[in-house]
């Protein structure tokens, strides 16, 4: 459970205000995760100070995302070097500017993708953030959450279901907001078929959700992993199978959480008439072998299939998924590192070794 504040931690707060600095995880410019295995380097930076309506959080926890790869990798430019990454973060509130009136000093919180957008534009009025033009992400924009400390405005952090330990609300910020999303965007209705295409941290969060909210949607998992079909299985999955499996009956709505292309043109061909396929990814990797994608008209698209990208999350997406978690309750599988062993943590994932999601824990 997360800690209450009290004696011990009015104690480590004191003695950690000394302190004026912080250790960090870096990333200093792009590498091929292939040939680096050590694309993040630990340092000593200076701890932030939060501005007038920013909070300072000492951070506990940390989830690792498939992003950090496309990050690392370049597909996703950072705004600048040396950047933290990181965006599923857990931690307590240690100082917090003048103008915060909605958090308190002691309050454990989350922080996600959403770090800020401008407030003013059609897409921020309409509740679409998301879509914002100045929209700034956590670990992307500004430093993230693979440090000892961060600040985020205060808008922008989240306080968290209590019955959840640290560092089960770590992918919840991320794999779990955007897994939220998905579903809200699938416009799926209780009875019909949902497919899952990739089975990694946002999978197996989002099989949960849909059992909770579609409890008659038979729910098909696709994965190249044994491992992730097991645990699929175990979550109260249908069917489980290949990526280019049969299924047995075609998808009303199907969800591609991979990071290739591929999936895209056998997901469309197994969607019913007027299915939707949600594809959760910030980014595709790059195919070399571009011919063997083929779009078939006819095949793929036709009888008013859809395809619909998910572009980052909204601040209802994060507190909705929050709100959810805490009724189910929703209970990540998750693998823990320490800070200083992030670099391993992305190598697996960018091996394909994921079962559920990766936590760094510093506390």
């Amino acid at each position: 459970m997360l800690k209450k504040k009290g004696l011990l931690y009015k104690q480590n707060q004191e003695r950690e205000n000394c302190c004026l600095v912080m250790k960090a995880l870096v990333l200093d410019g792009v590498y091929n995760l292939t040939e680096c295995q050590q694309p993040l380097t630990l340092v000593e930076k200076e701890k932030p100070v939060p501005g007038p309506e920013e909070i300072l959080v000492r951070v506990k926890a940390c989830g690792v995302c498939r992003t950090e790869l496309d990050e690392i990798e370049g597909r996703v430019k950072v705004a600048f070097y040396p950047i933290v990454l990181g965006h599923q973060v857990v931690g307590v509130i240690e100082a917090k500017g003048i103008h915060c009136h909605q958090l308190c000093i002691g309050d454990w919180v989350g922080i996600g993708w959403f770090y800020s957008s401008c407030g003013t534009c059609r897409f921020c009025q309409q509740g679409q953030q998301n879509l914002c033009s100045e929209f700034k992400a956590t670990g992307l924009d500004v430093n993230g959450g693979y440090a000892e400390y961060l600040v985020v405005p205060e808008t922008s952090a989240y306080r968290l279901p209590e019955k959840l330990s640290v560092v089960h609300s770590a992918p919840l910020l991320c794999a779990g907001a955007i897994g939220y999303r998905c579903l809200r965007l699938s416009g799926l209705k209780d009875g019909q078929t949902l497919g899952l295409i990739g089975f990694g941290a946002s999978g197996h969060l989002v099989l949960q959700m849909a059992k909770y909210l579609f409890p008659h949607s038979p729910i098909f998992v696709f994965t190249r992993s044994v491992q992730e079909r097991q645990l699929a299985q175990q979550l109260g999955a249908a069917w489980t199978g290949e990526i280019s499996a049969v299924p047995p009956s075609l998808l009303d709505c199907g969800i591609d959480t991979t990071p290739v292309w591929q999936p895209v043109i056998t997901g469309l061909a197994i969607l019913q008439k007027g299915g939707r396929l949600i594809i959760n990814a910030i980014s595709k990797e790059d195919t070399d072998k571009p011919e063997l994608i083929k779009l078939n008209y006819q095949k793929h698209l036709w009888q008013e299939k859809e395809i619909k990208t998910v572009a980052n999350v909204t601040p209802q997406d994060i507190a909705g998924c929050l709100s959810l978690a805490e009724k189910i309750p929703l209970l990540p599988k998750v693998q823990e590192y320490s800070l200083e062993e992030a670099n391993l943590a992305l190598r697996e994932i960018k091996m394909g070794q994921i079962k559920g999601a990766k936590v760094l824990r510093l506390d």
